[in-house]
């Protein structure tokens, strides 16, 4: 709880990875890819209660060993690959009774944010008191430099304006790194969307920003690790 306010924490983690077979349980760094995102919630200072929403019997008995709550065992039908993460939310505020003011979306892709991005990700927005907070990355390439293909070959701008800006001119460009979603659970529940003009951007920088996608990703997870730059 941080300023009387109640946070439930949520991790979301389906059975049926495709690019990484069974990547939530695999072994990074000599533990579970999901259990990095357990240990970082268990020792945050303000979430009242964490849970677990997954399909996957080994995902769930892996939760549990790592003191996870899985209060509920998520439907076949909200594991498929077109199930929006949206649905999946839903599903798991209407399976918890308790109230609670707030919910932090928590993907087990980002192993590296820690207890301390959770808990000032936690005090910043309701300082602010904001409805809606979300942790982007700063884009090492901006959008103004790329560009998309008419007929398969020729080169289009996705910038209005023919004219090219130095670098030192254009407008800091954000992305969404995928490391915590935290919104007021009724305004999630009247918009279900997280990409409203009222969100606000949580900053983070450096290896945290990692979102474990395919192969490469994993092997660079592997080698921040090898190499301490992660804890």
């Amino acid at each position: 709880m941080y300023n009387q306010k109640k946070i439930l924490a949520l991790i979301t983690a389906r059975g049926g990875s495709k690019g990484i077979p069974k990547k939530n349980i695999k072994l990074l760094g000599g533990k579970p890819l999901i259990c990095w995102t357990i240990d970082a919630a268990l020792e945050s200072k303000y979430i009242d209660r964490l849970i677990l929403s997954s399909d996957d019997t080994e995902i769930i008995e892996t939760a549990r060993a790592a003191k996870c709550e899985v209060p509920f065992t998520r439907p076949a039908y909200l594991a498929e690959d077109e199930t929006s993460s949206m649905d999946v939310i839903m599903h798991a505020l209407s399976q918890i009774k308790e109230q609670f003011h707030y919910l932090l979306l928590l993907q087990p892709t980002s192993p590296f944010r820690t207890s301390e991005d959770i808990d000032n990700i936690i005090t910043t927005c309701l300082d602010q008191e904001c409805g809606m907070m979300i942790s982007v990355a700063k884009l090492k390439k901006h959008p103004m430099f790329m560009y998309h293909l008419i007929n398969g070959s020729h080169l289009a701008s996705f910038q209005e304006s023919r004219q090219q800006l130095r670098r030192q001119d254009m407008p800091a460009a954000y992305e969404h790194n995928g490391a915590l979603y935290l919104a007021e659970i009724n305004l999630l529940r009247r918009v279900q969307s997280y990409t409203i003009p009222e969100a606000s951007a949580f900053i983070m920088n450096g290896v945290v920003n990692l979102d474990i996608d395919d192969e490469k990703d994993w092997q660079y997870a592997e080698y921040l690790i090898k190499t301490e730059q992660v804890k």
